[in-house]
């Protein structure tokens, strides 16, 4: 980068620049189910080189390579780089990333965790592999249009704890609102791709007219503690049922690598929140699994959803 941009950017991120855990990123890396997003689906596929087509009502997109490869990769980045565009959705070249990759969310991960995760991605081995370009219906290839977007929906910051919550309710919240990104798909989107706030994590009816699930106490109160952290850890239901795909791969990549106490604070939190009414549904020939708790197309492995998808960094 220009050394006075360099320069700026030291300034605006003065611990991004502390030695980064790189085994502790890696459990944060999982924290956020980096993986899935960024590795194809396909047998044999290199981890974090990108190439996961994910579709959407704006488009397809695909996910960049996160490997340190000079040129396919991150690896002329700076951590400086890394910074800007978890907190502040903006590409090395000032450009901004497409609200699919869900710095919204990411805003609110903290320095220190954010050091930690450069610090695992530097460890990866780089992969050549190219990035494919986003195939999005005119004129939502536009990235100037995402300015006015990020001054509708986009808040930057770390996530503030509550101090009238307890530490683990604060943890959970931290989890499922900055590393997990819960709300990219559990909150229902309007017809910009913003989210519904008032329907914070009530979840809905995608556009393929499956349910995307309540996350609120409306519909996990039917379960026990032990119910839920069963189904998130080993994906099975209280009747015996099993996850959905989409969901299974969230729990075998995700959820289960969380540890206990994390399992426990993202639990605390989920049931912290304001009961929200299920949505109604749009069509009535669609039926919904009953005890599916599982994300329709979560961001970690995911097919669709109901907006542009959480897709990561070095988009082209």
């Amino acid at each position: 980068m220009a050394g006075a941009f360099a320069l700026c950017a030291v300034a605006a991120f003065p611990a991004a620049h502390a030695q980064g855990d790189a085994k502790r990123g890696e459990y944060l890396a999982k924290a956020g189910g980096c993986i899935a997003c960024h590795t194809e689906e396909r047998k044999g596929a290199v981890p974090y080189a990108g190439g996961r087509a994910l579709n959407t009502p704006f488009g397809t997109f695909y996910g960049p390579n996160l490997t340190p490869h000079p040129d396919a990769g991150i690896g002329r980045w700076t951590e400086a780089d890394f910074f800007r565009a978890m907190r502040e959705g903006k590409r090395p070249d000032g450009a901004n990333y497409f609200p699919a990759f869900p710095y919204p969310s990411f805003t609110k991960i903290a320095d220190r965790d954010l050091s930690d995760l450069w610090a695992y991605l530097r460890t990866l081995p780089p992969s050549p592999r190219a990035n494919q370009a986003h195939d999005l219906r005119f004129p939502f290839g536009w990235r100037l249009l995402v300015s006015a977007w990020n001054w509708l929906y986009f808040s930057p910051g770390p996530y503030t704890p509550d101090p009238q919550a307890t530490p683990a309710v604060n943890r959970g919240a931290y989890l499922v609102q900055a590393l997990g990104h819960c709300s990219e798909c559990h909150t229902p989107r309007n017809f910009l791709g913003g989210p519904v706030r008032e329907r914070y994590l009530a979840g809905g009816e995608g556009p393929d007219g499956k349910r995307i699930p309540n996350l609120t106490p409306t519909r996990l109160e039917k379960w026990s503690d032990a119910e839920l952290k069963e189904f998130l850890t080993l994906g099975l239901t209280p009747d015996g049922d099993v996850a959905a795909e989409a969901m299974a791969e969230v729990i075998r990549d995700t959820t289960s690598q969380l540890t206990p106490a994390d399992l426990d604070a993202l639990v605390a939190y989920l049931r912290s929140l304001p009961p929200a009414p299920e949505a109604p549904r749009r069509t009535a020939a669609r039926s919904d699994p009953p005890r599916e708790l599982g994300r329709a197309a979560d961001v970690s492995g995911r097919r669709q959803r109901e907006e542009p998808l959480a897709l990561g960094l070095r988009d082209r």
